[in-house]
């Protein structure tokens, strides 16, 4: 069902030489972006009825608008079940927590005497968000991008999601629950590429609008993150998250159940999902393959989970031991990192590339899915390795507010007159003479 890769006795002189030996499937973006030129530019060129035109070639659902009444996001808040609810609830207040403790303050520093600098923290005007819902409906996901937007203070927020025919053209209900739970009010039946577009450039029809937004963020399939690619610029973006990882470095210490639970919980999302476990015992990994059949076959998704078990994204890997693993996660830079170890807090310090790691026997990456108080929108497909994950950062942008006296820019105008007339911009050092000669 999952392959094994024994990278034992390989000892690189350079850790990315594991780049060629950890699992990982390879995603033509690129070619992908072709595909989505053209719905782009549809979108770009005639608003909403493009947008029509592809929920019904893409979702076969035939609507008249995109945008969501407020009536349907009541109706859907109404009809949310109670426990439910109350479980969002506490996903949201545990995300509030922890993203009131990420804001950044405004900082000042006083270069010199009448000379100061202040970082100011501004947030992204408008930002759209959006969550996917092919394969299941990431609730979830709304929580994780609307509350650390709303903390940093962005005005306004808009939503998207892929309209649903079993839910007569709307999203699901549940994810329209959860934005009116939230308090965002403007939503729309938009999904992939279509989405994206329409968040980076708008459109104003005699039905309806949508003003361009600053910011994109959210996961998406690979349809959504090409169109990421091609319209950054354009638009921000938070990232071209793929589909989800899990690598778990653990030792003979750890429970083969626990491990092979993890494992399924994140083959479930996708059958692109990769999951990996890197170790150095023998013993835990021939437990873990014999609890994968047992609960493999016990899961719901059974055909999506053993598609990404089998895929090659998809492997044990046995280390000469935890050093040589921690090298080996590192390189492979996984989008959640468990560690089941008995050293596990020590090794997690150790870690530099990881989108999230959680410790322990009883810390689940299912636990940061939905009510850790982290977020679940993480770096993939190695990008852990110079990207992080959502966070209220990801909403604000930083200003310096510059202020010197006369007596400060005296003070340091030599310097700057010998640099500007080092790059050869003697304009640059006659902007300081004048104001320094003048009466």
């Amino acid at each position: 069902m999952i392959r094994t890769l024994d990278v034992r006795r390989h000892l690189p002189a350079d850790n990315r030489d594991y780049t060629f030996l950890v699992p990982r499937a390879r995603h033509d973006v690129d070619a992908v972006v072709e595909i989505v030129r053209p719905l782009c530019e549809a979108v770009r060129t005639r608003g909403e009825v493009a947008l029509v035109e592809q929920a019904a070639e893409f979702d076969g659902v035939h609507l008249d608008r995109v945008r969501v009444s407020s009536p349907a996001l009541s109706a859907a808040l109404a009809a949310l079940d109670p426990e439910l609810r109350r479980s969002l609830e506490e996903s949201i207040a545990r995300l509030r927590l922890t993203c009131a403790a990420e804001m950044p303050a405004d900082v000042r520093s006083e270069v010199t005497p009448g000379g100061t600098v202040v970082q100011r923290n501004l947030p992204v005007r408008r930002v759209g968000l959006y969550v996917p819902a092919a394969v299941a409906p990431l609730i979830s996901s709304v929580v994780m991008n609307v509350v650390p937007a709303q903390t940093a203070g962005v005005d306004s927020l808009a939503l998207a999601s892929p309209p649903q025919r079993e839910h007569g053209g709307l999203p699901h209900p549940s994810i329209l629950a959860a934005c009116a739970l939230l308090g965002v009010d403007e939503v729309y039946a938009a999904g992939g590429a279509g989405a994206i577009a329409m968040f980076a450039y708008g459109y104003d029809d005699a039905s309806g609008s949508c003003s361009p937004v600053d910011l994109v963020t959210g996961p998406a399939n690979i349809y959504g993150v090409a169109a990421k690619r091609l319209l950054r610029g354009i638009v921000g973006i938070d990232a071209e998250a793929g589909p989800t990882e899990i690598a778990i470095l653990a030792d003979d210490t750890a429970d083969a159940s626990f491990v092979a639970a993890d494992l399924i919980s994140q083959a479930e999302h996708d059958p692109l999902a990769a999951s990996v476990l890197v170790t150095d015992s023998p013993v835990l990994a021939a437990a873990v393959e014999q609890e994968l059949v047992r609960q493999v076959g016990q899961t719901k998704h059974v055909e999506r989970v053993t598609s990404a078990l089998s895929g090659e994204q998809s492997a044990i890997v046995l280390v000469d031991d935890l050093d040589q693993g921690e090298d080996v996660v590192n390189t492979y830079a996984p989008e959640h990192l468990e560690i089941l170890a008995v050293d596990a807090a020590d090794r997690a310090r150790r870690i530099r590339n990881a989108g999230a790691i959680f410790i322990g026997s009883f810390t689940p990456v299912s636990l940061g899915d939905y009510c850790a108080g982290s977020n679940h929108v993480l770096p993939t497909g190695a990008c852990a390795c110079h990207s992080s994950g959502l966070s209220v950062r990801t909403f604000l942008k930083t200003v310096h507010i510059v202020d010197y006296s006369r007596q400060a820019l005296a003070e340091v105008s030599g310097h700057v007159v010998t640099l500007a007339c080092a790059e050869d911009l003697p304009a640059h050092a006659d902007a300081v003479r004048i104001r320094l000669e003048a009466p």
